[in-house]
């Protein structure tokens, strides 16, 4: 489905597709990591074919941040540091900013930029295996606090990067950080449950929903209230709109078709 080596992706089932992220050992993040996986969601983005997006990692890492072995030994040449910066933070951005909605299936550790991508996610679902950390005070750098923020609370986003605390799994569940918490082997599964249910939904509704869902997170609760509106004025233009309420009356289940 695309040309990329680092970040694969493939259609498991009608309208879903698993995104992983395949870069061994440990799925460290560099140039050519961020540059494939906005190659992927950007294009995931415009096909109609494509629903709901599950992310996940391959081998026993989601992804352990930043590639610090690559830098070892090295000196750094003039804009090399914006660069790798503006890579980074447009790597994320391509999550959050994917009209479909993204399933982020945790199936080992997510660190520094690992734990942004997690962030990105609309959805997570954690391995027991999994967990969240910020390791970057004990190699040296710092980031993935503002990212911390939208998953955590004060205290915790602050113990967390300030000591290099990983929150495990279970622990992530009983916080209601992910949305479920299973063994290894199912964890798939459990994230395709959930992209399941949302492909079932008209897509038409489900990406003015994400759109809606990105706009207001910062936003004032009047300003924030308003758009959600505007929102529902756009999707009641549509087919999708019409045929949800006909299906609704008739007692029917609607036919979507994303128009």
């Amino acid at each position: 489905m695309f040309d990329t080596q680092l970040i694969k992706c493939e259609m498991v089932e009608e309208h879903i597709a698993l995104v992983t992220m395949d870069a061994p050992p440990v799925n460290a993040q560099g140039p050519q990591f961020h540059a494939e996986m906005m190659t992927v969601m950007d294009e995931i983005s415009d096909r109609d074919e494509v629903r709901v997006v599950v992310l996940t990692g391959a081998g026993k890492t989601f992804s352990a941040g930043a590639d610090i072995k690559s830098r070892v030994g090295t000196e750094p040449q003039p804009g090399d540091h914006w660069q790798r910066s503006r890579s980074a933070r447009e790597c994320f951005h391509c999550i959050m900013e994917c009209r479909k909605p993204v399933i982020g299936a945790l199936n080992g550790a997510a660190l520094g930029a690992g734990l942004a991508v997690a962030a990105s996610c609309d959805i997570l679902v954690a391995s027991d295996k999994a967990s969240l950390g910020l390791p970057e005070v004990d190699v040296g750098l710092l980031g993935g606090g503002r990212h911390t923020m939208r998953l955590f609370g004060h205290s915790l986003t602050r113990r967390m990067m300030l000591t290099g605390y990983r929150v495990p799994g279970p622990e992530l569940y009983r916080l209601g950080i992910v949305e479920a918490c299973v063994a290894p082997d199912q964890l798939i599964e459990t994230a395709m449950g959930f992209a399941r249910e949302i492909a079932g939904k008209s897509p038409a509704a489900i990406k003015l929903a994400k759109h809606a869902l990105n706009a207001i997170e910062e936003m004032t609760l009047r300003d924030g209230y308003r758009f959600e509106q505007n929102m529902t004025g756009e999707l009641s233009k549509t087919e999708d709109s019409k045929e949800a309420m006909r299906a609704f009356v008739e007692k029917r289940a609607p036919v979507f078709t994303g128009r």
